[in-house]
């Protein structure tokens, strides 16, 4: 399954839909430049097919406001990439939630056990300062032998020239990408998408 993430206009959506993709995400933290209102957001959600899943990516949010945009975005699902504890996931009940991490190390099983109530975990590079987005891969052996019941995203510097391999070693439910599919931050490129998913496609 595949996501295009950091999506900020129609057209682009549309090519994604277009291209094959079976999610679209919708970058609601004002520090990326893949930032977009939930207006906008909603105004490009109401043209997409229902069987596309659309996920809101929220950094820290209070709970209140991802709750308001769930509601008015009609959202399908909700991406956490920040520092959000399995307390604060626990509070956002009824919502698909997918629990993003930053990897320097090899995820700790015992720390994704606490996240109960969690759809599915996002594997991405890790960036000090950046929320995702930055175009870089990780070490994918940091995942080997990682046993978990939950759905796996795998997010990180992904693109049509890579992602055969990452498929072939990780096996993930999803993989998920959007930097390295760009002629410019927030701009997709929709020769880079198209390659992309059909790569996908091909490695299932």
């Amino acid at each position: 399954m595949v996501k295009i993430c950091g999506i900020t206009g129609l057209r682009d959506a549309l090519a994604a839909v277009e291209a094959g993709c079976d999610a679209v995400g919708f970058i609601f933290y004002r520090g990326s430049p893949r930032y977009i209102t939930p207006a906008k957001a909603a105004r490009i959600i109401s043209s997409l097919p229902e069987k596309i899943l659309k996920v809101g990516v929220f950094v820290d949010a209070p709970k209140a406001r991802i709750l308001r945009a769930v509601k008015d975005c009609a959202l399908d699902a909700v991406q956490l990439h920040g520092k959000e504890t399995p307390e604060y996931c626990a509070g956002l009940k009824g919502i698909k939630l997918i629990k993003a991490f930053g990897l320097k190390l090899p995820p700790d099983p015992a720390v994704l056990r606490q996240y109960r109530g969690i759809w599915a975990f996002l594997f991405d590079a890790y960036a000090p300062k950046a929320k995702g987005g930055t175009g870089k891969t990780f070490d994918w052996d940091m995942l080997a032998g990682l046993k978990i019941k939950k759905r796996v995203f795998l997010s990180g510097g992904l693109h049509a020239g890579n992602v055969a391999r990452a498929i072939k070693k990780i096996r993930p439910d999803w993989v998920d990408a959007g930097s390295r599919l760009e002629s410019a931050p927030g701009k997709k490129d929709i020769c880079k998408m198209s390659a992309f998913i059909a790569a996908v496609t091909r490695h299932k």
